[in-house]
């Protein structure tokens, strides 16, 4: 199976510097891209010198995560895209067990590997976890990690299940099932479009699993620190648009109607703690959610699943009846 680990940079030499050898080391089994969005560092040339066996896409420009992946994956010939941040550290073996649930599963399209903090090894990192889901209004959420609470990993995750979502930041998928999809929707630009791109494969009825046999390290907000605005209006906005694009026709309206009153309640405690970037990043998001909506509503497929979530409201659950852990959600 020919496999492709294609990393995504832009003006990050000093991660590279610290995460490229492990991935040259461990992947004996793939080639290895650098998919480089324009930058101005000695990023390119850094690899050149270093690391040839690395191979060279370039990217005109800036097109951020979603653009910039489809613009290079037109140029890469593989079965299988191993799409990895440039801030992870990966382990031996760890391709192994994702190219043999490939070879033994032809529906599952979409995998992700277990994900630990590299800055505390013990613990899930924010992006992505052990697996991602969605409750019924889009919020995100994952095994091992609700919101801002990180659980330790004791080993409570070590399975191979389905999930909802795979994260961006070690994303696995079939290069056919990308094609078939058009890639990442690039309107997005960052943040939220690997969830949107697994639920457009869920509604195709392809599978998205977890393999916890493949693990990595991942250092997280190497590119936009938690907390930055412009984080804040493209999670906002991104998620919008992701409902817009897939929510099934019956509950479209009264879900969105929803996640803007619950957008406005947190645009309210951003106020009352003083962030008013953060307010007025959702304002802008909004703004942007409305100029955008007819296109996007025109990106829907025939068919959308109605089975999409399975926790009613995670921010119910979270703040109200103070769940923090994944397997307690269920219980309350």
């Amino acid at each position: 199976m020919k496999i492709a680990v294609v990393i995504l940079n832009w003006n990050g030499v000093q991660l590279l510097e610290q995460f490229l050898p492990s991935i040259v080391k461990h992947s004996p089994e793939a080639t290895v891209y650098l998919a480089d969005n324009d930058s101005t560092d000695d990023s390119i040339s850094f690899v050149m010198v270093n690391f040839p066996s690395v191979k060279l896409v370039k990217n005109d420009s800036n097109l951020g995560f979603a653009g910039g992946y489809n613009e290079a994956l037109k140029h890469i010939d593989a079965e299988i895209y191993a799409l990895v941040n440039s801030d992870i550290e990966v382990t031996e073996n760890w391709l192994q067990p994702i190219i043999k649930t490939f070879e033994n599963e032809p529906r599952t399209a979409i995998i992700q590997p277990k994900i630990l903090d590299f800055k505390s090894k013990e613990y899930f990192e924010y992006a992505g976890a052990a697996g991602g889901f969605i409750d019924k209004y889009g919020y995100p959420y994952c095994r091992g990690r609700i919101f801002n609470t990180l659980e330790k990993d004791s080993r409570q995750y070590d399975d191979n299940r389905e999930i909802f979502w795979a994260s961006g930041a070690c994303f696995f998928i079939r290069s056919s099932v990308y094609k078939e999809l058009q890639g990442f929707d690039a309107d997005f630009f960052a943040h939220q479009e690997e969830i949107d791109l697994c639920w457009r494969a869920f509604n195709k009825q392809y599978k998205i699993k977890y393999i916890s046999e493949s693990v990595v390290f991942h250092v997280g907000g190497a590119t936009l620190q938690q907390g930055n605005p412009k984080k804040t209006y493209l999670n906002f906005r991104n998620s919008l648009l992701m409902l817009t694009k897939n929510l099934p026709e019956d509950k479209l309206y009264w879900i969105l109607f929803c996640r803007m009153v619950l957008d406005a309640i947190a645009g309210l405690q951003f106020l009352l703690q003083g962030k008013f970037n953060h307010f007025a990043a959702i304002l802008k998001a909004h703004g942007s959610f409305y100029r955008l909506f007819s296109i996007h509503y025109k990106k829907r497929d025939k068919f959308q699943s109605e089975k999409y979530y399975n926790a009613k409201s995670i921010v119910y659950l979270y703040f109200v009846k103070n769940v923090r852990i994944f397997k307690h959600l269920f219980n309350s």
